[in-house]
């Protein structure tokens, strides 16, 4: 049974992103944006490695094993969409905009997820709860107004990137949520 704790342990591993937009970040400004790409496609590759033997030879190490969710047994992981997500976002649009797009997804998911579990009561949709997407909703508008200066590209990404995360449920949020918010506030940075 997947649980509060379950889910906490699992959030803790999404603030990994952190570590790979900084690295990122300290690659591109010292050798460029290609390599800095290419070293996030090498990761994304060692988890595609780790993803073979886990889902087709069985073999998943037991510290994992409590990361993984139900839905997720027979289906690539989730670091593999974000670290997709991230490739995608970091490649095609502004860095801003991508980071915030980024951000959003870590925490504006993750706190939907663990305030959604631990309070949530109306359910807005399948497993998704009315505190789940407010919190979600603020945590993105507040990621918003740290990264960028646009309040329109701001509220559209926000609420984008809530809607997405709400009604999201057999496609993976880690891959939509940034490429979904990332798209919406680059085309509106460039009309703006």
């Amino acid at each position: 049974m997947w649980t509060f704790t379950h889910e906490l342990g699992r959030k803790a591993v999404h603030l990994s992103i952190l570590l790979v937009i900084f690295g990122y970040y300290l690659i591109e400004q010292t050798f460029g944006k290609q390599l800095a790409l290419l070293a996030l496609v090498g990761l994304l590759i060692l988890f595609l490695i780790f993803e073979f033997f886990r889902l087709e030879l069985d073999m998943t190490p037991p510290f994992f094993e409590q990361f993984i969710r139900p839905k997720e047994r027979t289906r690539p992981y989730g670091v593999i969409y974000f670290l997709s997500g991230t490739i995608i976002s970091l490649a095609v649009f502004d860095f801003k905009i991508a980071f915030a797009a980024l951000l959003m997804t870590t925490f504006g998911d993750m706190g939907a997820a663990l305030i959604g579990k631990r309070y949530g009561k109306t359910i807005i949709f399948k497993n998704k709860t009315v505190s789940g997407g407010l919190t979600e909703l603020t945590i993105n508008l507040f990621v918003g107004f740290v990264i960028l200066s646009n309040i329109y590209i701001i509220l559209a990404m926000a609420f984008v990137a809530t809607i997405v995360e709400v009604f999201a449920e057999e496609l993976d949020d880690n891959l939509l949520v940034p490429l979904f918010a990332g798209a919406i506030g680059q085309v509106l940075y460039l009309i703006l």
